[in-house]
């Protein structure tokens, strides 16, 4: 996982099928799995959820992107689509009154149909014209969600998470948040690690050598193209479903844009194809964060998990929209909110102004 073998030979496949090849790799991981236990406790809190949290669930998705991408060798521009498929779906199954581990699995089957879909597509094509179908499948899906208020409220509307609860427990800190990430992260790892090892593994990789001379070998191309997808697509729906419970607490169209299905490409290249340390390295920690900064009141601040909470960025707008999921009055509130960034904006411009003058006076 860690380190390239190099003078490594097995006797029988029982050694050649093992998770950690040497010593050494199990030891690492073993180090950072406790790292990542007792990060809430060593880590400033700022940084668990405005950097290592995010990063986490990105991982998660860069590695389902890998499967179908790294291994399966199916190139893909619409993972942001299924990743908006599995948000959606989630939280409108918590708003029927489904628990959120129920919630989790359907928003990650319902990725998973729509995910076939596109490894139908896959099946006829090839290369770039399989990334121009998938990139249209995306488009498909940003027209979806930006024209159904049903399920998006609108293309200028954000749905509201509820509050994610595990297990009858409310979870509303930062190190609970933090901890079904890096759950869900470990989970993830821990399928692509033994997946690798596995028939199921072999053949996705047989498949993206040459699926023609697998299909030869006896590799049904036609069924693994479309496991792969399926299965990147449910690991894509519940992070994404996570993604907006633990850390945006909205969805948003603009949220699973077509650049986002770009970035999470290229995370999955810059770690590394088929390489599952890799897709921990491809998302940047400080990217993954990054939005979760902004000037606010002449100052740059960093939310925690009750501030997200309760006042949260409208993505593409740097408008800062007030929760008023407590009040009655939502146009108050969002006003109300306009008027704070326009009276900021305002003073910012009075007192440049201001100097200009003095510079001119003096």
């Amino acid at each position: 996982m860690f380190f390239r073998l190099s003078g490594v030979h097995h006797a029988n496949y029982v050694s050649d099928s093992r998770v950690f090849k040497i010593p050494a790799d199990r030891n690492l991981a073993m180090f950072v799995f406790l790292f990542g236990l007792a990060a809430p406790f060593i880590v400033p809190s700022l940084y668990l959820n405005s950097y290592m949290l995010p990063w986490l669930i990105w991982t998660a998705a860069a590695l389902g992107l890998n499967l179908v991408t790294g291994w399966a060798g199916q190139l893909h521009l619409g993972y942001a689509a299924v990743m908006a498929v599995g948000a959606y779906s989630a939280i409108h199954a918590v708003r029927f009154g489904i628990p959120w581990e129920f919630a989790l699995i359907i928003g990650g089957l319902s990725s998973s149909v729509i995910g076939s879909l596109f490894a139908f597509a896959a099946l006829r094509v090839k290369g770039l014209y399989l990334a121009l179908t998938t990139l249209a499948m995306q488009f498909v899906m940003d027209w979806v969600l930006t024209h159904s208020p049903a399920i998006t409220g609108g293309s200028h509307a954000s749905l509201q998470s509820p509050t994610l609860a595990l297990l009858g427990q409310e979870i509303t800190s930062d190190a609970g948040y933090y901890y079904v990430a890096f759950g869900w992260c470990v989970l993830v790892t821990i399928f692509m690690l033994n997946l690798k090892r596995t028939g199921l593994g072999r053949a996705l990789v047989a498949v993206r050598e040459k699926d023609f001379a697998a299909a030869i070998l006896g590799v049904n191309s036609f069924y693994y193209k479309i496991l792969a997808f399926a299965t990147s697509s449910f690991i894509a729906g519940v992070s994404g479903a996570l993604l907006v419970a633990t850390f945006f607490f909205l969805a948003a169209p603009e949220q699973f844009s077509v650049t986002v299905s770009i970035q999470v490409l290229a995370m999955v290249i810059v770690g590394g194809l088929g390489s599952i340390i890799g897709s921990y390295f491809g998302p940047d920690p400080a990217r993954a964060g990054g939005g979760e900064r902004a000037i606010f009141d002449g100052e740059p601040v960093a939310w925690n998990a009750d501030q997200r909470r309760n006042a949260r960025p409208y993505p593409e707008r740097r408008l800062w929209r007030a929760d008023c999921r407590n009040s009655s009055d939502r146009t108050f509130g969002a006003w109300k909110a306009l008027r704070q960034y326009q009276g900021l904006s305002d003073g910012l411009a009075l007192r440049s102004a201001q100097e200009v003058k003095r510079n001119d006076d003096g």
